[in-house]
């Protein structure tokens, strides 16, 4: 009986025009290190009370800012956390002026859709008297009508009742007491 022919492996067919990179489904993606935030500003707060810091204020890919660090030798609890019309720290931070409000708007929480473009919450200082700043807005920005630089930002001494305390102070400050510390938003 004749011995069969071993099987020979059949070349890839392969169809006109046909470009294997166009398979990857990451092709034209840059590879790496996802998009990161770039620097843009900066504050060095500080007070005659001690209270200290250093916060970066970043352009982040989608357009919000984002504003990261640490603040020491706060009092335990939360302290409304603002940006200021003026970047003047003179008088205990008693010359910057209102909160940053270009659009004339009531006092609100960041999240709401009636607000001062400086209102950004509160920060909380645990027992510490350690405060991490981690926040994302979609307002604030680095040049325009909505910019920061040049302007203060500003801690308070009380929390902000983010607009909800039901009278005139409340819609205008969030009632979140004196400025115990401040500093002027600086380009990197």
């Amino acid at each position: 009986m004749p011995q069969p022919f071993p099987p020979q492996p059949r070349p890839p067919i392969i169809p006109t025009g046909y470009d294997p990179a166009a398979d990857d489904i990451f092709a034209g993606v840059p590879q790496g290190q996802p998009q990161k935030e770039v620097p843009k500003a900066t504050a060095t707060i500080r007070s005659p009370i001690g209270v200290q810091g250093v916060l970066t204020f970043s352009q982040l890919p989608n357009g919000a800012t984002r504003i990261t660090g640490q603040i020491t030798k706060l009092p335990s609890g939360p302290h409304g956390f603002h940006i200021h019309e003026k970047g003047d720290l003179r008088n205990l931070c008693g010359s910057a002026g209102g909160h940053f409000n270009p659009e004339s708007k009531n006092h609100g929480a960041p999240t709401d859709a009636v607000r001062h473009a400086g209102d950004l919450g509160n920060i909380i200082a645990d027992e510490n008297g350690i405060a991490n700043v981690d926040i994302t807005d979609q307002i604030i920005k680095f040049e325009g009508p909505f910019s920061i630089i040049r302007r203060a930002v500003v801690i308070h001494e009380n929390a902000d009742d983010l607009g909800k305390g039901g009278d005139d102070e409340s819609l205008r400050t969030g009632k979140a007491g004196k400025r115990i510390a401040c500093a002027i938003i600086k380009e990197a």
